[in-house]
């Protein structure tokens, strides 16, 4: 089967950091499905593992953490699912990727697509969904409220890296399902526009201060911060700003940071990465296949939009080393999605 992978970490200007391949079709057993792939969507996480992991065995390593597709076949011990069902999700990034025809991947972290999306559209939303719902709800603790009776709370949010990926879903999902007022960060014009255009109440510019912009907003003290990149840069900043007894939740990866700075106010820093489910075989595996068929049928009742960003065309090499370009460099807003081989 065609796949897009690579023999060893390059930088993503080199046109062997991600090449065309042909692999072996695998076999669903046990709780797999076996998925011909549709559409792909690209993460940081992509990037991240293509200039940190060199492949064994001279076997190319298959990226790709978000997809749709059709269920080819099934494992004997598949409950869920048959063929022809048309799914999303994230995957394990322990096994192989969704950048190829074919993708083995646990019935139990899978749902069913959004019937209202196509499967580009789709493709945008799982690893971000599954990523900004846990964050919010598993590890800040907002409250949720029922969706026909949402109101004003008095928890207020700030998301810093408002415009990309997870945070186009996570204004989304604080807007309907929450009553906290969201503060979010983007320099842009056309990101400002894409953040307001998702629901955030106050939108700032996160080079410049943040204290000075926020404290003009006159809100009172910030209860929870959603840092969805360059937490160094801004975690003194995230203690000044937050109320007592307040929360950080991070999704990047800062070299360092001094947690003796959360003691006085007795504020709590969670880390959110959605894989740590698949990744240790957790007890409730199956609460990320729920959670994505919670998200369809948000999809499908006109509460969520995608958050495609941009579609880069076929899935290939090519274009694949466009989308880790553009993500390595800071620049998209939403997710980038590639279609069809």
């Amino acid at each position: 089967m065609k796949a897009i992978g690579f023999y060893q970490s390059l930088s993503i200007d080199n046109p062997d950091a991600l090449v065309d391949v042909d692999i072996k079709q695998p076999i669903a057993i046990g709780r797999d499905l076996l998925v011909k792939i549709q559409a792909i969507a690209v993460n940081p996480a992509d990037y991240k593992v293509r200039l940190t992991t060199e492949p064994k065995e001279q076997a190319p390593k298959i990226l790709g953490w978000d997809a749709v597709g059709e269920v080819i076949a099934t494992g004997e011990l598949v409950t869920q699912f048959q063929p022809g069902d048309l799914v999303y999700y994230a995957g394990d990034i322990t096994r192989q990727g969704s950048n190829a025809e074919y993708q083995l991947v646990d019935e139990r972290i899978v749902g069913i697509k959004p019937k209202s999306l196509s499967a580009g559209e789709a493709a945008a939303l799982p690893l971000t969904a599954i990523t900004a719902w846990e964050l919010l709800f598993e590890h800040l603790g907002i409250k949720r409220q029922p969706i026909d009776t949402v109101g004003k709370s008095d928890e207020i949010i700030l998301v810093v890296g408002a415009a990309g990926g997870v945070g186009s879903m996570l204004i989304q999902l604080v807007k309907k399902l929450t009553g906290a007022t969201i503060i979010a960060t983007a320099s842009r014009e056309r990101s400002q526009a894409w953040v307001k255009k998702l629901g955030a109440d106050f939108v700032i510019d996160h080079t410049q201060s943040l204290i000075e912009q926020i404290n003009a907003l006159g809100l009172g003290a910030v209860t929870h911060v959603a840092s969805l990149n360059s937490t160094d840069t801004y975690f003194k900043i995230y203690t000044e700003l937050l109320a007592p007894f307040g929360k950080i939740a991070i999704i990047d990866d800062p070299k360092a940071l001094d947690v003796t700075q959360l003691k006085l106010k007795s504020l709590s820093l969670h880390w959110e990465f959605m894989f740590a489910r698949s990744m240790f075989h957790a007890v409730d595996l199956q609460a990320q296949g729920k959670l994505l068929s919670h998200v369809a049928d948000l999809v499908d009742h006109g509460h969520i939009q995608t958050t495609l960003g941009q579609h880069l065309g076929k899935i290939n090499a090519e274009n694949l080393r466009s989308a880790h370009a553009a993500l390595e460099a800071g620049s998209a807003i939403g997710k980038i999605v590639l279609e069809g081989f």
